[in-house]
């Protein structure tokens, strides 16, 4: 059945809300190994621009909640700007000042602080996952084919029902959504896909078929399929270590597809008007919270993996950047030359303003703005 699909203001309120919370699991990240290692934290900020309110703990950072929504930061002393660029006047600080000053940390630690933010995004999302599987367990079923359609890919390579299938392309099989998984990213090259027939292990070369699918919100997408369907879903208990061990398994097979499709478009398999941007997050929020708080908990721990996952990618400006002129320095026995590093921020802002203006663009075409524009002049 076709549902509704929200309205603006509501995705926009979930959208604002989902955004808030994984921007202060990020930070509080950094936040929170910073303090550790002793670095002042001179400004906690969701949001960016000009504050709309705030507060000052007593350590002296200003946690502060400001006008534009659409991400946050956490300054350290010592730096110049929210980028993590490095003041004037660094080696003129007094030692006091270089105690707690993030640039005078051994490299070890600042790279701690800086990994920390996508990591905890990641841990964040296993915690969300183990109190899902903890609380109301975990869908299950079988990767044995109860059905199969006569014009799809598993009939013509000659799968039957009743085939237990048990490994893809080297990698063990025991449930659906693991085949599911697997299937989704594909762009329509072949499997070797094994099965347990009363017994016997065959094995066989699928090629996924091209479908247009439709979700209950109406939305149409492209993906791969076989053309077979599992056992009913049960729903399988887990206890406190199997919850964890689920969790960190879910959330690194979430990571694998994330890799995997970026690689696909970075190769051209993919095409960008696959990637979603904001506006179509925003949209894809505010239909998940229409379908109950479980739900939009789950696309929540999504995000916060996509999140950690781009955070790492070694692209100036991004966490990842650092991160891989940490690598250089420790490689080379000092730091990079200042100059370079703000060529490359710069660069690195550049490439990603650029890349979300592009896929904000993408998504007013599959919103079919442009056409509607098309439509007024013409008419």
């Amino acid at each position: 059945m076709e549902l509704a699909a929200p309205g603006f203001f509501y995705s926009a309120i979930n959208f604002i809300i989902l955004l808030s919370v994984l921007v202060f699991v990020h930070e509080w990240g950094h936040f929170a190994v910073a303090r550790y290692f002793g670095v002042k934290v001179d400004v906690f900020s969701i949001g960016f621009g000009r504050e709309l309110f705030g507060w000052n703990d007593k350590k002296g950072t200003r946690w502060k909640i400001s006008i534009l929504p659409f991400g946050g930061y956490v300054k350290f002393f010592g730096d110049a700007n929210e980028t993590s660029g490095m003041a004037e006047g660094l080696d003129e600080m007094s030692e006091a000042d270089k105690a707690v000053s993030f640039h005078h940390k051994p490299l070890a630690q600042r790279a701690a602080i800086v990994a920390a933010g996508p990591l905890i995004n990641f841990a964040f999302a296993i915690v969300v996952f183990a109190g899902l599987y903890m609380s109301m367990g975990e869908p299950y079923s079988t990767s044995e084919v109860s059905a199969i359609s006569e014009d799809g890919a598993a009939y013509s390579a000659g799968l039957e029902v009743g085939d237990i299938i048990v490994g893809i392309d080297g990698a063990e099989i025991d449930r659906f959504s693991q085949l599911q998984s697997i299937i989704s990213i594909n762009t329509g090259e072949p499997l070797d896909v094994e099965v347990d027939r009363a017994g016997e292990i065959l094995a066989f070369i699928v090629t996924p078929q091209k479908t247009t699918q439709e979700d209950r919100f109406g939305n149409t997408y492209v993906q791969y399929r076989i053309g077979i369907q599992s056992t009913p879903i049960e729903i399988q208990e887990h206890g406190v270590f199997s919850s964890i061990v689920r969790a960190v398994e879910r959330t690194g097979e979430v990571t694998k597809m994330m890799l995997v499709t970026v690689g696909q478009m970075i190769t051209g398999r993919r095409g960008l008007d696959e990637m979603g941007g904001p506006l179509k997050i925003a949209q894809f929020t505010g239909q998940s919270a229409s379908l109950g708080i479980i739900q939009f908990i789950s696309f929540m721990a999504l995000i916060s993996i996509n999140l950690g996952l781009v955070n790492l990618f070694p692209i100036p400006m991004l966490d990842g950047g650092h991160l891989l002129f940490y690598g250089i320095e420790a490689v080379k026995g000092s730091p990079v030359n200042e100059k370079v590093q703000e060529l490359s921020f710069m660069l690195g802002f550049i490439f990603v303003i650029g890349l979300m203006i592009l896929l904000t663009l993408n998504d007013l075409g599959q919103f079919k703005v442009w056409e509607s524009i098309g439509s007024f002049f013409a008419n």
